[in-house]
């Protein structure tokens, strides 16, 4: 296969980011990571995943740069039209990073950017479960909560190149505080935090519950997960008031964009029927009647890790 066949794929989130060298048929070659949360500094962010672009080349015989293809990335408020980051409120760094600018820069490849949510559903629809699909939601439940839209196969930009902040939408109005500065957004409950917090608060009104004897800061979706798949009644609970909120933000989804599935992806869609199934319960029970059992609730079914890197790598080619 030529060596044209290739390009980078960057997935940044909030706790960490993942760089890959990809095929063409969606095969992660080879990946290095980075702790995003341990970054103040956009630059020296930006320096170390230069430094890992160039060994990953290195490393697989790749020593013109000139002969990749080009570098995807999927961030936090990645803007399509500018190569930017905007002001994202999981990312230490602050304000309007030119994350494309920064790169062509050191390496001199061309690079696109978008929303790593976006990334991730154009994964899904090149190389996953979305095969032969044309209009999807994604949501990718993990440190925030994103979404990513395509309709009749393309990823909806909008007129800012932003469109898609799906876990921006006020889901309780005056709830929880949101670092977007607004109160209330669905990521403030169906996120790692978000979760958390919920079963903080049952806790509260449960202090004898076996979860009350874990350090608050100890308390994890996955371990919450873990407890209500033992029968513990407040991570079941939590998880059931989880899945509500969520099905009425898929809900809510399907009204606007009226796809033929809604793909789950991150780590915490791979808690299964715990979420799983409140969540379908409330999706079918809040959405419009004219799209009632015709609209499958997925989970995504490419690797967690390896999701946004392919879809990041698949708007190169």
């Amino acid at each position: 296969m030529s060596i044209l066949n290739f390009s980078i794929g960057i997935d940044i989130g909030g706790t960490n980011t993942d760089i890959g060298l990809v095929n063409q048929l969606g095969y992660v070659i080879e990946s290095y990571h980075l702790k995003t949360a341990e970054y103040n500094d956009a630059q020296k962010f930006v320096n170390d995943i230069v430094i890992l672009i160039q060994k990953l080349l290195y490393f697989n015989g790749i020593k013109d740069t000139h002969l990749i293809k080009g570098i995807g990335i999927g961030a936090p408020c990645g803007n399509y039209y500018d190569g930017t980051i905007d002001d994202a409120q999981n990312l230490k760094f602050r304000g309007k990073i030119p994350l494309k600018s920064m790169i062509e820069e050191q390496l001199h490849i061309p690079v696109v950017v978008t929303n790593d949510a976006n990334a991730a559903a154009y994964g899904e629809m090149i190389y996953g479960g979305a095969k032969g699909m044309k209009n999807i939601v994604m949501f990718t439940l993990g440190t925030g909560v994103g979404g990513g839209i395509i309709v009749d196969g393309k990823l909806l930009y909008g007129s800012d190149g932003l469109a898609g902040e799906l876990g921006h939408t006020i889901l309780i109005p005056n709830g929880r505080k949101c670092n977007c500065g607004n109160s209330g957004c669905l990521e403030m409950y169906a996120s790692m935090r978000g979760i958390t917090q919920t079963c903080k608060e049952l806790l509260e009104q449960f202090p004898d519950n076996d979860l009350a004897k874990l350090p608050f800061n100890k308390l994890d979706p996955k371990i919450i997960a873990d407890a209500a798949y033992q029968g513990n009644e407040v991570a079941i609970e939590t998880y059931r008031k989880t899945g509500e909120w969520l099905g009425i933000a898929l809900a809510n989804a399907v009204t606007f964009s009226s796809p033929q599935a809604i793909f789950l992806a991150g780590g915490i869609a791979s808690n299964g029927d715990i979420l799983l199934k409140p969540t379908r319960e409330s999706f079918e029970k809040h959405k419009l009647f004219i799209y009632k059992n015709n609209i499958p609730i997925l989970v995504s079914q490419l690797n967690e890790n390896d999701a946004a890197i392919l879809g990041a790598a698949a708007l190169v080619f």
